[in-house]
């Protein structure tokens, strides 16, 4: 079987697998988010956080609980990394530098986790499992919480609230989250995912190896990590690493387990506002742009329009031969397409237009699928800028979903679009301009360009991955990074939950001759065009100076 073929196969059999998973598990969600029980453990989160779960919360309200804990998380990750030394199953790690816990804290708070760090000679054992792994649900958690939220400000009329975060939180992390990641962990034990607390020398013995390896919860974590759309993985090289990722079948469910939620909450948004359709055309419109994403890229890699690679005869150059080209290209696509991160290749070593294509992924919003609520929260925000655009086209109030998009709405919508565009542009001109970021530099020219490029992008849209030839763990990126991730996490959550407010609290607007209709193929090739052609007016400057420079040079 060609290299070609096999890649369709690997991508086809994922097509597949997400067309039989999304009716179930999306109405799974449903259930879970619209149900009015409460199970037995979530009773006792409920009275140990003080909560009642029959009380419902104004968009301001949520918001607040939601920045308090996110808060809180930040100090309570930040200060096991600075204790580390003084804990138990440290495995003998020092305490983590100031500038590097504040990075780590807020990286995996804000569900990016960019790692500025070597995970297996940094973190111990504890800081791994009881701070990281951690979040990695809860943030995942608290995404979907506001996806849901938006989803109930369309499906709400008149209302003045949108749901209680803390009800959402805690059912999305022990009724969705927590169990597929039980099941996943045990697929992944049984492909060979390492999963103990072996010290070094075990581990090095068991492996009959002379390299210093630190053992850990490495099957969970990794489970964790691609369920929950993370990056951070347990060792530096990520799903690269054989502890992490065995074989083609593990690289291939890794892969699934990337895309399953987010690929499922269309299904679920049609189900709450009560038209299934709708939810469909959302699809539709994921799945078009990662198809185009998933296509281009693999063709890219696999032509090695580059000079060493046609040296070569292929783009092998930062890809492991498990996998060799096609499927290291589906997992980088997958990977930027949502807000991922992990990695089982070197993207720095991609062909130029194969790199562009993973910085293009980001700079959609990662809304095909994205990240896990947060892709779809932030397709339905373009979908509302869309029927705006539609709106303007036929002299007519746009409307979606019977609800107004009026003068409140509209800026909202342009308020989250706009923040991602400042923070990546403004980021890469101050690394730029200053001689502490030119220095992280591995290369000169265009292509050390890219890689400053790929790291504020990365940061800004909390995907994690990076192009790895800049050097990053130095104070002035930990904190310039920090802020962007930050930033880039909690102000569009902000106005997306403005928007359910303001949304729910609208009457229903009647159906009319004149209403646009949102779930017909034209109204899904008008948001992918809207979609593509504002990231392409926002970043072609950009990657012109980057991997477009590089690929013509």
């Amino acid at each position: 079987m060609s290299m070609t073929t096999a890649g369709i196969v690997f991508v086809v059999s994922l097509a597949v697998a997400m067309i039989l998973v999304h009716r179930p598990l999306g109405d799974y969600m449903y259930r879970v988010y619209t149900g009015a029980r409460d199970t037995a453990a979530e009773r006792v989160v409920y009275r140990a956080l003080g909560v009642r779960s029959g009380a419902e919360q104004r968009w301001s309200v949520y918001a607040r609980s939601l920045l308090a804990f996110s808060v809180i998380s930040i100090l309570v990750v930040y200060g096991l990394q600075r204790v580390q030394e003084h804990l138990i199953l440290n495995a003998g790690m020092a305490a983590v530098p100031d500038h590097i816990a504040w990075n780590t804290a807020i990286s995996f708070v804000t569900n990016t986790n960019w790692q500025a760090y070597s995970g297996e000679s940094t973190m111990g054992h504890l800081v791994q499992m009881a701070a990281l792994a951690v979040q990695n649900f809860v943030s995942a958690a608290v995404g979907m919480a506001v996806a849901i939220a938006l989803v109930r400000g369309f499906a709400r009329n008149r209302a003045e609230t949108v749901g209680n975060f803390w009800v959402d939180l805690v059912r999305g992390s022990l009724r969705i989250l927590l169990p597929i990641a039980f099941a996943g962990a045990i697929v992944l034990v049984a492909g060979g995912v390492i999963q103990n607390l072996a010290s070094a020398h075990e581990l090095t013995t068991l492996t009959g190896g002379t390299q210093h390896i630190t053992g850990g919860p490495v099957a969970s974590q990794e489970v964790i990590k691609e369920l929950g759309t993370n990056g951070g993985g347990f060792y530096n090289v990520n799903s690269a690493h054989p502890f992490e990722n065995p074989t083609t079948w593990t690289n291939w469910f890794e892969i699934f387990l990337i895309l399953l939620i987010p690929f499922a909450l269309p299904r679920t948004f049609g189900r709450m506002v009560g038209q299934v359709r709708q939810g469909y055309a959302i699809l539709a419109v994921m799945a078009t742009l990662a198809v185009a994403s998933i296509v281009l890229t693999n063709v890219f890699e696999i032509g090695g329009h580059a000079t060493v690679p046609q040296a070569v005869g292929a783009a092998l150059e930062g890809k492991d031969v498990r996998f060799g080209v096609s499927n290291s290209a589906t997992f980088a696509a997958a990977t930027t397409l949502t807000s991922t991160g992990a990695v089982n290749s070197f993207h720095d070593s991609f062909t130029p237009l194969g790199g562009m294509m993973t910085l293009f992924n980001m700079m959609l919003g990662e809304v095909a699928p994205g990240g896990v609520g947060a892709g779809l929260y932030g397709m339905l925000v373009l979908a509302v800028i869309t029927v705006f655009v539609a709106g303007l086209m036929v002299g007519r109030t746009p409307e979606y979903l019977g609800k107004k998009i009026g003068a409140r709405e509209m800026k909202l919508a342009s308020l989250y679009f706009l923040v991602t565009p400042v923070l990546v542009l403004t980021g890469t001109a101050v690394a730029m301009g200053n001689a502490e970021g030119r220095a992280a530099m591995l290369n000169s020219g265009p292509h050390g360009f890219s890689e400053i490029l790929y790291a504020f992008t990365s940061a800004s849209n909390n995907n994690g991955s990076a192009f790895g030839g800049v050097t990053v763990n130095t104070p002035w990126y930990d904190v310039a990074l920090g802020l962007c991730m930050v930033l880039g996490r909690f102000l569009p959550i902000i106005f997306v939950l403005a928007l359910a407010g303001s949304l729910a609290a609208q009457a229903p607007v009647p159906v009319s001759a004149g209403t646009l209709p949102t779930h017909r193929p034209q109204f899904v090739g008008l948001v992918v065009g809207v979609t593509v052609v504002l990231v392409a007016l926002t970043f072609l400057p950009a990657l012109a100076l980057g991997p477009l420079a590089e690929g013509i040079s």
